[in-house]
């Protein structure tokens, strides 16, 4: 039995001693984690900030191949050959209104041959009747011009994206970031510093271990991967802490819509304090007076009208 005992103690030691060191213990783990909607397999577009392709998910809920059939139309010349290819479908006033196209070919016609609407009156009356037809025609021609000239812009305005040809600008930081990707959702200074404060705001959390206020920031599945990393660390004893965290330079990769949530997928290159401790206060990772600098995407969603919350963490490729 005692002998049982030792060689369980030492098989424990030694799956301790030869386990893979959980590196890059900050929010996040150092892998790529979350879901991007519709997009999750895609690789954002490259921006200044993150000029490489960012590493595929290692953990995700989101099945290969979803369908996302409520997904908004992106930036470029397809969106608006899917809209004038149903304008196309729909047919013109006239197919669409046969009734009324009649009406108004036989008045114009009637008027033409000296009858119309209200032949069969006197001289007097004729006459009177003629000048309604006129009046009559002359309002039907206006309505038909306003209708035609109402439906040829509106495919136009399908196709054309909220910001035509807009540059994402750089997020609000010290280092300043660079163009980025056409967007297709509108990304204001606003959204812009509320990522920066998600950024700050995620890693205070982490680091005092304030599961409610990751819970805020961030969505369910994202939560999940969290309380997945405080376990691995906890197994081991240890905990870890980012502090003196500084965005350096960030720009917004891209943005799109898919039904009633709007998704952002920001690159940001931030340096902080990263270390991780044992249960005991000794340093197992990390150096607590030199700074590391790290570049990741971060993926946001909201439900249109509601905060930003994080949906993805993406590592540079």
């Amino acid at each position: 039995m005692n002998r049982l005992s030792r060689l369980l103690a030492a098989t424990a030691v030694a799956a301790l001693t030869f386990a893979p060191i959980v590196a890059d213990a900050r929010p996040g783990g150092g892998s790529s984690s979350g879901s991007r909607g519709a997009r999750t397999y895609s690789a954002p577009p490259a921006t200044n900030t993150a000029p490489n392709t960012a590493r595929p998910m290692d953990r995700t809920m989101t099945e290969p191949g979803r369908a996302a059939p409520s997904v908004s139309p992106g930036v470029g010349a397809g969106a608006g050959a899917g809209a004038a290819s149903a304008a196309g479908r729909q047919g013109n006033w006239f197919q669409r209104n046969p009734l009324m196209g009649g009406l108004l070919a036989g008045g114009l016609l009637g008027a033409m041959m000296g009858g119309g609407f209200f032949s069969g009156l006197g001289s007097l009356a004729g006459m009177m009747g003629f000048l309604l037809q006129i009046a009559l025609i002359g309002g039907l021609v206006f309505l038909l011009v306003s209708l035609l000239r109402r439906r040829a812009q509106q495919p136009a305005l399908a196709g054309m994206p909220r910001e035509m040809q807009r540059q994402a600008p750089a997020m609000v930081s010290g280092g300043g970031g660079g163009g980025g990707a056409p967007v297709g959702v509108a990304i204001t200074a606003i959204d812009q510093e509320a990522f920066s404060q998600s950024l700050v705001g995620i890693n205070a959390a982490w680091s005092a271990g304030d599961t409610a206020a990751l819970a805020r920031l961030t969505t369910p599945e994202m939560m999940q991967y969290f309380r997945d990393d405080y376990a691995a660390l906890a197994a081991r004893g240890w905990k870890n802490q980012t502090s003196d965290l500084r965005l350096e330079s960030g720009d917004v990769a891209e943005s799109w819509s898919e039904g009633a949530r709007d998704y952002c997928t920001v690159a940001m290159r931030f340096s902080l304090i990263d270390v991780t401790r044992d249960a005991g206060g000794a340093v197992v990772e990390g150096n607590p007076t030199q700074r590391e600098t790290v570049t990741e995407t971060w993926t946001f969603v909201r439900v249109q009208g509601r905060d930003w919350q994080l949906s993805a963490i993406q590592q540079a490729g």
